[in-house]
Protein backbone atom coordinates (compact mmCIF):
# COMPACT_ATOMS: atom_id res chain seq x y z
CA UNK A 1 0.00 0.00 0.00
CA UNK A 2 1.58 3.26 -0.90
CA UNK A 3 1.64 6.12 1.51
CA UNK A 4 -0.47 8.54 -0.88
CA UNK A 5 -3.48 5.67 -0.49
CA UNK A 6 -3.18 6.75 3.70
CA UNK A 7 -5.96 9.35 3.76
CA UNK A 8 -7.15 10.31 7.73
CA UNK A 9 -10.45 9.83 8.43
CA UNK A 10 -10.85 7.18 5.41
CA UNK A 11 -13.45 5.26 7.53
CA UNK A 12 -13.67 2.92 5.07
CA UNK A 13 -10.15 1.44 4.60
CA UNK A 14 -10.17 1.92 8.55
CA UNK A 15 -13.09 -0.66 9.22
CA UNK A 16 -12.83 -2.31 5.96
CA UNK A 17 -9.05 -1.76 4.95
CA UNK A 18 -8.92 -3.29 1.38
CA UNK A 19 -10.70 -6.31 1.27
CA UNK A 20 -14.87 -6.10 0.32
CA UNK A 21 -17.00 -6.65 3.18
CA UNK A 22 -17.87 -10.03 1.78
CA UNK A 23 -14.14 -10.64 3.43
CA UNK A 24 -15.95 -10.67 6.92
CA UNK A 25 -17.04 -14.22 6.56
CA UNK A 26 -13.69 -15.47 5.50
CA UNK A 27 -12.54 -14.11 8.70
CA UNK A 28 -15.17 -15.77 10.97
CA UNK A 29 -13.91 -19.07 8.89
CA UNK A 30 -10.05 -18.38 9.38
CA UNK A 31 -10.55 -17.63 12.86
CA UNK A 32 -12.69 -21.34 13.53
CA UNK A 33 -9.50 -23.12 11.94
CA UNK A 34 -6.55 -21.33 13.68
CA UNK A 35 -9.02 -21.77 17.07
CA UNK A 36 -9.37 -25.10 16.33
CA UNK A 37 -5.89 -26.15 15.59
CA UNK A 38 -4.52 -24.28 18.74
CA UNK A 39 -6.77 -26.47 21.19
CA UNK A 40 -5.38 -29.84 19.08
CA UNK A 41 -1.59 -28.27 19.94
CA UNK A 42 -1.81 -26.86 23.30
CA UNK A 43 -3.81 -30.20 24.28
CA UNK A 44 -1.09 -31.79 22.41
CA UNK A 45 1.58 -30.56 24.33
CA UNK A 46 0.76 -31.65 27.91
CA UNK A 47 -0.78 -30.04 30.88
CA UNK A 48 2.31 -28.21 32.08
CA UNK A 49 2.10 -25.87 28.77
CA UNK A 50 -0.87 -24.52 30.44
CA UNK A 51 0.11 -24.32 34.16
CA UNK A 52 -2.57 -22.15 35.83
CA UNK A 53 -4.84 -22.08 32.51
CA UNK A 54 -7.02 -24.51 31.08
CA UNK A 55 -6.44 -25.94 27.15
CA UNK A 56 -9.31 -23.65 25.83
CA UNK A 57 -7.78 -20.06 28.08
CA UNK A 58 -4.03 -21.07 26.94
CA UNK A 59 -5.57 -21.07 23.14
CA UNK A 60 -7.85 -17.85 23.67
CA UNK A 61 -4.63 -16.12 24.90
CA UNK A 62 -2.47 -17.32 22.27
CA UNK A 63 -4.98 -16.10 19.78
CA UNK A 64 -5.52 -12.64 21.68
CA UNK A 65 -1.93 -11.71 20.83
CA UNK A 66 -2.24 -12.63 17.44
CA UNK A 67 -4.98 -10.50 16.79
CA UNK A 68 -4.20 -7.21 17.92
CA UNK A 69 -0.98 -6.72 16.40
CA UNK A 70 -2.00 -6.80 12.68
CA UNK A 71 -5.34 -4.65 13.07
CA UNK A 72 -3.72 -1.77 14.41
CA UNK A 73 -0.55 -1.82 12.57
CA UNK A 74 -1.40 -3.35 9.12
CA UNK A 75 -3.08 -0.27 7.51
CA UNK A 76 -4.54 -3.15 4.48
CA UNK A 77 -6.30 -4.71 7.60
CA UNK A 78 -9.61 -2.90 9.13
CA UNK A 79 -10.23 -2.39 12.59
CA UNK A 80 -13.53 -4.46 12.12
CA UNK A 81 -11.38 -7.39 11.17
CA UNK A 82 -9.81 -7.73 14.49
CA UNK A 83 -12.69 -6.59 16.35
CA UNK A 84 -14.59 -9.72 14.83
CA UNK A 85 -11.95 -11.92 15.64
CA UNK A 86 -11.73 -10.63 19.16
CA UNK A 87 -15.82 -11.85 19.70
CA UNK A 88 -15.73 -14.65 18.46
CA UNK A 89 -12.68 -15.78 20.66
CA UNK A 90 -15.07 -14.33 23.69
CA UNK A 91 -18.05 -16.65 21.80
CA UNK A 92 -15.83 -19.56 22.00
CA UNK A 93 -14.23 -19.14 24.86
CA UNK A 94 -17.67 -18.47 26.80
CA UNK A 95 -19.54 -20.83 24.40
CA UNK A 96 -16.78 -23.82 24.80
CA UNK A 97 -17.09 -23.18 28.92
CA UNK A 98 -20.92 -23.31 28.84
CA UNK A 99 -21.17 -26.94 26.71
CA UNK A 100 -17.83 -28.41 28.78
CA UNK A 101 -20.17 -27.77 32.07
CA UNK A 102 -23.37 -29.29 29.99
CA UNK A 103 -21.44 -32.23 28.30
CA UNK A 104 -18.81 -34.16 30.58
CA UNK A 105 -17.83 -36.24 27.87
CA UNK A 106 -16.55 -33.19 26.04
CA UNK A 107 -14.77 -31.99 28.91
CA UNK A 108 -12.78 -34.80 29.51
CA UNK A 109 -12.03 -34.58 25.85
CA UNK A 110 -11.16 -30.73 25.60
CA UNK A 111 -9.59 -30.45 29.28
CA UNK A 112 -7.99 -33.73 30.16
CA UNK A 113 -8.66 -35.60 33.76
CA UNK A 114 -6.68 -36.09 36.79
CA UNK A 115 -4.19 -38.17 36.48
CA UNK A 116 -2.65 -40.80 39.36
CA UNK A 117 0.99 -40.27 39.52
CA UNK A 118 2.61 -41.87 42.48
CA UNK A 119 0.39 -44.22 44.43
CA UNK A 120 1.56 -45.82 47.86
CA UNK A 121 5.24 -44.35 47.40
CA UNK A 122 5.52 -45.90 43.51
CA UNK A 123 5.56 -43.69 40.31
CA UNK A 124 3.12 -44.85 38.20
CA UNK A 125 5.33 -44.37 35.11
CA UNK A 126 2.30 -45.01 32.31
CA UNK A 127 0.65 -41.97 33.66
CA UNK A 128 3.85 -40.27 33.92
CA UNK A 129 4.30 -40.96 30.22
CA UNK A 130 1.10 -39.63 29.31
CA UNK A 131 1.20 -36.64 31.17
CA UNK A 132 4.23 -36.14 29.41
CA UNK A 133 6.30 -34.96 32.13
CA UNK A 134 9.47 -36.32 33.14
CA UNK A 135 10.70 -37.98 36.47
CA UNK A 136 12.87 -34.71 37.14
CA UNK A 137 9.91 -32.42 36.71
CA UNK A 138 7.77 -34.77 39.61
CA UNK A 139 10.42 -34.60 42.15
CA UNK A 140 11.25 -30.68 41.93
CA UNK A 141 7.04 -30.30 42.36
CA UNK A 142 7.30 -33.30 45.26
CA UNK A 143 10.42 -30.70 46.90
CA UNK A 144 9.01 -27.64 46.63
CA UNK A 145 6.00 -29.05 49.00
CA UNK A 146 9.06 -30.34 51.53
CA UNK A 147 8.79 -33.79 50.27
CA UNK A 148 12.43 -35.89 49.75
CA UNK A 149 11.40 -39.60 49.79
CA UNK A 150 9.27 -40.78 47.94
CA UNK A 151 8.18 -43.45 50.85
CA UNK A 152 6.21 -40.46 52.53
CA UNK A 153 3.84 -39.95 49.28
CA UNK A 154 0.60 -41.59 49.65
CA UNK A 155 -1.06 -40.14 46.26
CA UNK A 156 0.52 -37.58 43.58
CA UNK A 157 -2.45 -35.94 41.24
CA UNK A 158 -1.71 -34.01 37.94
CA UNK A 159 -4.92 -32.36 37.73
CA UNK A 160 -6.36 -31.41 34.46
CA UNK A 161 -5.26 -27.71 34.57
CA UNK A 162 -1.49 -29.17 34.62
CA UNK A 163 -0.56 -28.32 38.72
CA UNK A 164 0.35 -31.16 41.01
CA UNK A 165 -1.53 -32.18 44.02
CA UNK A 166 0.41 -33.98 46.93
CA UNK A 167 -1.05 -35.70 49.97
CA UNK A 168 0.98 -37.34 52.41
CA UNK A 169 1.72 -40.07 54.57
CA UNK A 170 1.05 -39.69 58.36
CA UNK A 171 3.81 -42.42 58.75
CA UNK A 172 7.27 -42.49 57.06
CA UNK A 173 7.65 -45.57 54.77
CA UNK A 174 11.30 -46.97 53.23
CA UNK A 175 11.09 -45.06 49.11
CA UNK A 176 13.68 -43.39 47.07
CA UNK A 177 15.53 -40.42 48.19
CA UNK A 178 14.49 -37.66 45.72
CA UNK A 179 17.34 -35.03 46.65
CA UNK A 180 19.67 -33.87 44.53
CA UNK A 181 22.54 -36.35 44.18
CA UNK A 182 24.82 -33.94 43.05
CA UNK A 183 24.27 -31.88 46.05
CA UNK A 184 26.42 -33.60 48.28
CA UNK A 185 26.17 -31.03 51.67
CA UNK A 186 22.04 -32.07 51.28
CA UNK A 187 22.19 -36.09 49.82
CA UNK A 188 20.24 -37.76 52.65
CA UNK A 189 19.51 -34.96 55.19
CA UNK A 190 17.50 -36.23 57.41
CA UNK A 191 17.25 -39.77 55.52
CA UNK A 192 18.25 -42.98 57.25
CA UNK A 193 20.01 -44.96 54.67
CA UNK A 194 18.60 -48.84 55.20
CA UNK A 195 21.04 -51.84 54.73
CA UNK A 196 18.44 -54.39 53.90
CA UNK A 197 16.06 -52.56 51.59
CA UNK A 198 16.73 -51.15 48.07
CA UNK A 199 14.22 -48.89 45.34
CA UNK A 200 14.25 -48.99 42.13
CA UNK A 201 15.84 -46.12 40.69
CA UNK A 202 12.99 -45.68 37.83
CA UNK A 203 9.87 -46.07 39.50
CA UNK A 204 11.06 -46.18 43.16
CA UNK A 205 9.52 -49.59 44.08
CA UNK A 206 10.81 -50.90 47.36
CA UNK A 207 12.59 -54.32 47.66
CA UNK A 208 13.20 -55.92 50.91
CA UNK A 209 16.76 -57.16 50.26
CA UNK A 210 20.40 -55.66 49.83
CA UNK A 211 20.49 -57.86 46.43
CA UNK A 212 17.82 -58.12 43.72
CA UNK A 213 18.58 -59.32 40.14
CA UNK A 214 15.40 -59.56 38.58
CA UNK A 215 13.50 -57.16 36.60
CA UNK A 216 10.99 -54.50 38.95
CA UNK A 217 7.18 -55.81 38.72
CA UNK A 218 5.50 -52.31 38.53
CA UNK A 219 8.05 -51.10 35.77
CA UNK A 220 10.71 -53.79 34.61
CA UNK A 221 13.43 -51.35 35.69
CA UNK A 222 16.66 -53.17 36.38
CA UNK A 223 18.75 -50.99 38.20
CA UNK A 224 18.55 -50.05 42.23
CA UNK A 225 19.75 -47.88 45.05
CA UNK A 226 19.59 -47.74 48.87
CA UNK A 227 16.15 -47.30 49.96
CA UNK A 228 16.30 -44.80 53.04
CA UNK A 229 13.59 -43.77 55.10
CA UNK A 230 12.79 -39.69 56.46
CA UNK A 231 13.64 -39.17 59.88
CA UNK A 232 10.44 -37.29 61.81
CA UNK A 233 10.68 -35.19 64.54
CA UNK A 234 12.88 -35.70 67.48
CA UNK A 235 14.77 -38.57 65.62
CA UNK A 236 15.94 -35.93 63.31
CA UNK A 237 16.91 -33.45 65.17
CA UNK A 238 19.13 -35.40 67.50
CA UNK A 239 21.10 -35.99 64.36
Amino acid sequence: MKKEDIKPWDWDRILFGQAPPEFLLEVFLRTVIIYLALMVVTRGLGKRMGGQLSVSELAVMVTLGAIVSPAMQIPQLGLLLGAMILVCALIFQRGLGRVEFISRKLEKVSQGQTQLIVKNGVIQVSELKKAKISRQQLFAALRDEDVYNLGDVGRVYMEAFGCFSVYKNKHACPGLCILPPSDHQITFHDQQVLDDTIACTVCGAVVHGSHFDEPCKHCGGTKYISASISLQGETAEAL
